[in-house]
């Protein structure tokens, strides 16, 4: 059996995934992320490619976040031709991120083609991809369910289970088989955690041969859920104090739900008084609707919520989503404590950068950070207090609070990780490879793994590892 992995992209960074299976003559790819981070170099990268698209016979979706699932309309459009499989709730939410892309890609470069017009300028840049583009690659999804066999190519056959990473999120099992020899391979996509609202705990893992493991968090822990939650209540009700705004840059995505259900809760039980917030994000009211949707993959804890607010256990009085650019410009002038949740969660497009340009400079205002910031995005500058950020090319000072919260990240760490891979039947394990992460998560968690008595690689760029 002739079979070998590989990636170009999402190894020894965070952003990108791609990751390729070669079994003989049939190539399967696992996710087809965008890079995000330095402008121009991500740009590149995301339209320059060392692969074939022609060559693909399969496409594996393990979830919808931009970095997994992002250049997938472009794919498409420069020639893949077969199907794109993923779980039900996977090929929903992927629709509406890939068409808010291709929306987000064409106002910001229009927005900035307006700013060079005073300049007499002009800008050449195109979009990666358009609605066409997007409505072409939805056509390809065939959906599976959990525990649901299907066919990949000749002598390749998958099947996902529950990562408990976002809505839909899966690990994806591949059994490849060659006369009378056989592998398994797990690819965890972006690994979950235990206790979190809404969505159910990872599932563990049938036995594998070799696991493809994300490493995001793979240096940090993170803090009790308890202990997170008074955290946000003080940040709350300090900036209330100061008069000031709450601006929480957060994907649509599984963070905003989560988000919401936290400040309901806080406000339950009385530890902050009631403040108006606003959900700024077409997305994010398109990803609610498509939550209660897939009740399938939601715990104990959240049907019970269905239960009690019937219609609406995402929301209470004080919220408010916001769809039209006339209510998002509003928000700029409201002159009372708010918070306002927007995307993009890295800060890298989209209706946030509108809001930072309007409270960034201001000391009464709270920037509240509560997920992962890869490497050289405007997030992780303003993660890393950086004194001025650019915002569209102008330079605005960080005087408003940056506070960090961690420990919403639907990310494992590295404790965490660490129990995940305990559940599997380590005599079968071969080797590991981690993926998904930056230099200093990653040789934390090879050391960790390996004085655990694990075989670990990790995967460098285009290098072919035969299994």
């Amino acid at each position: 059996m002739a079979a070998e992995l590989y990636s170009w992209g999402g190894v020894e960074e965070v952003t990108g995934s791609k990751h390729f299976l070669n079994v003989n003559d049939a190539t399967v790819m696992v996710d087809c992320g965008a890079f995000q981070g330095r402008r121009e170099e991500s740009d590149r990268k995301n339209r320059e490619w060392a692969f074939n698209c022609h060559d693909i016979d399969a496409v594996i979706l393990t979830h919808a976040h931009y970095d997994h699932s992002g250049l997938l309309p472009l794919l498409v459009a420069r020639g893949y031709k077969n199907h794109i499989f993923s779980t039900p709730a996977t090929c929903d939410l992927a629709s509406i991120i890939l068409q808010d892309s291709s929306h987000i890609q064409a106002k910001d470069i229009a927005f900035l083609q307006k700013k060079a017009n005073f300049k007499d300028q002009k800008i050449t840049k195109e979009p990666l991809y358009n609605d066409n583009d997007v409505r072409t690659c939805m056509n390809r999804f065939i959906k599976k369910s959990y525990h649901e066999p299907f066919r990949l190519a000749a002598g390749i056959e998958a099947n996902f289970i529950d990562a408990g990473h976002i809505l839909g999120s899966s690990m994806a099992i591949l059994d490849v088989t060659d006369n009378d020899r056989k592998i398994r391979i797990g690819f965890s996509g972006d690994l979950g955690r235990k206790g979190l609202p809404i969505i159910r705990d990872p599932e563990y893992a049938v036995s594998v041969d070799y696991l493809v493991l994300e490493s995001t968090y793979g240096n940090r822990l993170h803090k009790p859920m308890d202990m997170t939650l008074a955290l946000l209540a003080e940040t709350i009700n300090k900036t209330i104090l100061r008069n000031g705004k709450i601006v929480i840059p957060a994907f649509a995505i599984e963070r905003t739900q989560e988000l919401i259900f936290f400040i309901h809760l806080l406000n339950d039980q009385g530890k902050i008084p009631k403040i108006p917030i606003y959900i700024d994000s077409p997305m994010a009211v398109n990803a609610t609707t498509i939550f209660k949707k897939h009740e399938e993959c939601f715990d104990e804890e959240t049907l019970q919520a269905f239960e009690l607010h019937h219609e609406n256990p995402f929301g209470f009085n004080e919220l408010h989503y916001i769809s039209s650019k006339d209510e998002s410009q509003a928000l700029n002038f409201l002159r009372e404590p708010s918070i306002i949740i927007s995307s993009s969660g890295m800060c890298e497009s989209g209706r946030i950068l509108h809001h930072l340009i309007h409270t960034i400079a201001d000391s009464r205002n709270t920037i509240l950070i509560v997920g992962y910031m890869a490497e050289n995005t405007l997030g992780r500058k303003i993660l890393e207090k950086f004194p001025r950020v650019s915002i569209f090319n102008d330079s605005y000072p960080v005087n408003a609070e940056v506070k960090v919260l961690n420990s919403f990240s639907g990310h494992a760490d590295y404790s965490e990780i660490l129990d995940y891979v305990s559940h599997l039947d380590k005599a079968q394990l071969k080797k590991i490879f981690l993926v998904h992460g930056e230099k200093d998560a990653q040789d934390n968690l090879k050391k960790l793994l390996e004085e655990k008595g694990y075989a670990v690689e990790i995967n460098k760029v285009g290098q072919k590892y035969h299994l």
